[in-house]
């Protein structure tokens, strides 16, 4: 947390610096990426799609581990009338039914899973829309520099003139619930 705090007063210096440096020439502005797409109905399409994909893998992973259950219970009862041999040969079918089941869940979880690559395809394309909208509004304003407020960079202070989400919603072609409580 210490680390934290020193990283964002090293940013905040940073930044006065910058602009000290560079004189008030340059402009800045902010917009506030999650209100911009809870703005957008398709990104709450694409979530909504995401979070039903989810549901649907973790109840076949938990059908899946559920039976790997089944499996350990019959084994701990009938263990003690067990040679040896058929034993391990129980043990070694549940562990590979159970590191089977891990492989499938790091396939569909994991950082390269199918569920991230979903997300690509359904988020990625309005994320990069919603860029192309920030960068032609900053262009045509003359802005120099365009702070997210939502993506945690820490702001103590934020002027609502500056912030461009409604322009970039526009841009966009979406109607949007004016922001007038940020």
């Amino acid at each position: 947390m210490e680390t934290r705090r020193k990283l964002n007063i090293g940013l905040l210096f940073a930044f006065l610096f910058t602009s000290i440096t560079f004189g008030y020439a340059q402009k800045f502005a902010i917009v506030d990426s999650e209100y911009i797409l809870q703005n957008i109905p398709e990104y709450q399409d694409a979530q909504n799609q995401l979070d039903q994909f989810a549901e649907e893998m973790q109840a076949d992973i938990e059908k899946k581990f559920s039976a790997i259950d089944i499996l350990y219970r019959k084994y701990q009862a009938d263990a003690v009338l067990l040679p040896e041999d058929m034993k391990r040969k129980r043990e070694d079918e549940i562990i590979s039914k159970e590191r089977e089941v891990k492989k499938y869940q790091e396939e569909i979880f994991g950082q390269e899973g199918s569920l991230f690559k979903k997300r690509e395809e359904l988020v990625l394309p309005i994320q990069e829309r919603i860029y192309t909208a920030i960068e032609k509004i900053a262009e045509l304003k003359n802005f120099g520099v365009v702070f997210d407020k939502s993506s945690g960079a820490s702001m103590l202070f934020s002027n609502p003139k500056l912030d461009i989400s409604d322009d970039v919603l526009e841009e966009l072609g979406y109607s949007y619930n004016t922001q007038g409580n940020n």
